[in-house]
């Protein structure tokens, strides 16, 4: 309904629930956003300043909340977040906060239920819920940008927690899986891909030796 607002600043403040929420003028009116912190740590009080802020209009029986985000990108990704069942708006804004958008694309994308349960009000049913119900989404939503930075190659961290949780399921006991894990991260031709199914593969050969 209202794809982005643009206007000046005019306060940013907390209210009696602890929310986030910019008062932004537009055409001498007073529109109440509320927006992620990470959105407000970058925003200043000036009036000669004119800034775009991407929305989302949520239509309840008792009242209309408008969200705010700095890219359209932000947005879009809540709106992804909100269809999830269990996750409501303040969920789907602590992710993006807790998180930023390209790292919990990056979660999202390489099924790393770890990193989404770091928010807050994430728990791990509620993490693998939306890795069952967005990653595909996702996969095909996802801008130009992050396409090339996910495509890039994860963090080699990431990878690691990755193959350490499909080690734990297959059976294999701690001790197994800290000497493989070991042993992998010192092969040179590895650490130059980014692909998790290569690193599990050559896990579990070091594995089955």
């Amino acid at each position: 309904m209202i794809n982005y607002l643009k206007g000046k600043t005019i306060q940013i403040h907390k209210t009696a629930t602890n929310r986030l929420q910019l008062i932004l003028e537009v055409n001498q009116i007073g529109y109440e956003i509320q927006i992620p912190s990470r959105l407000a740590r970058k925003l200043t009080l000036d009036d000669d300043q004119t800034i775009q802020i991407f929305t989302h209009l949520q239509i309840r029986e008792d009242q209309q909340i408008l969200y705010g985000f700095a890219t359209s990108e932000e947005r879009d990704l809540f709106r992804q977040l909100i269809s999830v069942s269990g996750v409501g708006a303040q969920s789907a804004i602590a992710l993006i906060d807790t998180l930023g958008l390209e790292e919990l694309v990056r979660a999202i994308m390489s099924n790393n239920g770890r990193t989404l349960a770091k928010s807050p009000g994430i728990g791990p049913k509620t993490a693998e819920r939306i890795l069952l119900e967005l990653k595909t989404k996702v996969s095909q939503w996802q801008p130009q940008g992050l396409k090339t930075s996910v495509s890039a190659g994860l963090p080699r961290k990431e990878i690691l927690e990755e193959v350490e949780m499909t080690l734990l399921a297959l059976g294999y006991s701690d001790e197994e899986i800290t000497g493989a894990i070991s042993a992998i991260s010192q092969d040179n031709q590895l650490l130059k891909n980014s692909n998790i199914e290569e690193w599990l593969k050559s896990a579990i050969t070091l594995l089955s030796q």
